[in-house]
């Protein structure tokens, strides 16, 4: 499984139409429903916001897409074939049309959605899908700084600090990692 490795956009116009597309990383749906709200915003005037998205759930891969109005199957469905042939996950690509007066039928529509996602995709780059849990582990105010320090160096996040007798920690770590943490505090 992979990932985007950074935000990625395009734009191409077609026979009068515009489409603009962005590619970006969603871990869950509050995200998704985020990143979607804020192109739409950018882009109101626009006719169309197609989207697909697939993502890794505790119940597995779930994965969508819209077609926005467009003729069945000739919007989110190409982008969604792209996800899910090169097997990407917690991804979203999103593309904005702009009409432009020509009809461009099933095969241009297809080809004009799934070609600017495509290069999108192209520009956000691609790494390895790391699956990540959230750990909650205690220590002692002198090991505080070994902690923080782990995390950093096994590539995880201190999302919360909690102080009283212990400080309490928060984290959000690769799988592996978690385990390796877990069994040394």
């Amino acid at each position: 499984m992979q990932t985007f490795r950074q935000l990625g956009q395009a734009d191409q116009t077609i026979n009068k139409s515009r489409f603009i597309a962005r590619a970006g990383r969603c871990e869950n749906e509050r995200e998704l429903a985020l990143f979607l709200r804020q192109f739409a915003s950018e882009h109101q005037s626009a006719g169309h916001l197609a989207y697909a998205f697939r993502m890794k759930t505790a119940e597995g891969i779930v994965a969508r897409f819209s077609d926005a109005g467009e003729p069945a199957g000739t919007a989110g469905k190409p982008i969604q074939q792209m996800l899910d042939g090169q097997n990407y996950v917690n991804c979203c690509v999103a593309v904005i049309r702009y009409y432009g007066g020509i009809n461009l039928g099933t095969g241009g529509l297809v080809r004009a959605y799934g070609g600017t996602a495509k290069q999108a995709m192209d520009q956000a780059g691609t790494i390895p899908f790391v699956e990540m849990v959230h750990l909650k582990i205690s220590t002692t105010y002198k090991r505080v700084d070994e902690l923080t320090r782990e995390v950093q160096k096994l590539h995880g996040e201190v999302l919360d600090k909690q102080f009283d007798e212990a400080v309490h920690f928060l984290l959000k770590l690769p799988i592996d990692a978690a385990k390796h943490l877990q069994s040394k505090y």
